[in-house]
């Protein structure tokens, strides 16, 4: 049985240049989402909110692979990152971040599957933020993105130019800041995390 890697189905999302920035068009795609707020490094919510966030997704990956004879790579972890006002949004403040966590699913799992999923999850290991869990498409449509090198409290600098671009391009900002991360920082020295940084645009 042969396994589907998005990560290079979907290259031009998951591997961006690291050099230039790159505008995108980001189809509609399903994933298992969890919402929350605070600070990464330290809300007991963050911790969680992961926790259930693979729990499910490694329990999809195999009822596809069992029910439907069709096997994946999960993709990575992502990211969307807020606050209220945007104009507050800073790297320096996490604490008053809202986020939502985000593991992209295939498009043959079914609401169905999700459900079973989450069934079998509570009965095993349940989680604290299991119901918190849910299905969703999100559309994020035109975007400019890059492939962030380094730690994630490095981005600053990388996002600041991400901004800049966009404005010499003729767009302004029209969404929530995104994140795709592609090494596990428990594994991984920091100056070597990779990071997909995208932000969806609109014309002015």
């Amino acid at each position: 049985m042969s396994k589907v890697d998005f990560k290079k189905e979907l290259k031009h999302l998951y591997r961006p240049s690291a050099k230039a920035f790159g505008v995108v068009e980001v189809s509609a795609m399903q994933f298992l989402m969890i919402d929350g707020h605070g600070d990464p490094n330290t809300a007991q919510e963050y911790q969680e909110a992961v926790e259930a966030l693979y729990a499910v997704a490694y329990k999809l990956k195999f009822a596809s692979k069992k029910e439907l004879g069709k096997d994946y790579v999960v993709p990575p972890l992502e990211g969307l990152w807020w606050t209220e006002n945007m104009d507050d949004f800073s790297v320096d403040d996490k604490g008053a971040w809202d986020w939502t966590m985000m593991i992209m699913l295939p498009e043959w799992v079914s609401e169905e599957m999700f459900e079973g999923a989450l069934r079998q999850v509570k009965k095993s290991k349940n989680p604290p933020a299991l119901p918190k869990l849910r299905l969703e498409v999100y559309a994020e449509g035109l975007a400019v993105q890059i492939m962030h090198i380094g730690s994630y409290a490095a981005e600053a600098p990388t996002i600041a130019r991400m901004h800049a671009f966009i404005e010499e391009q003729g767009y302004v900002p029209a969404g929530k800041h995104h994140e795709v991360y592609l090494g596990d920082p428990r594994k991984v020295a920091p100056d070597k995390l990779k990071t997909v940084l995208r932000q969806p645009v609109g014309k002015v």
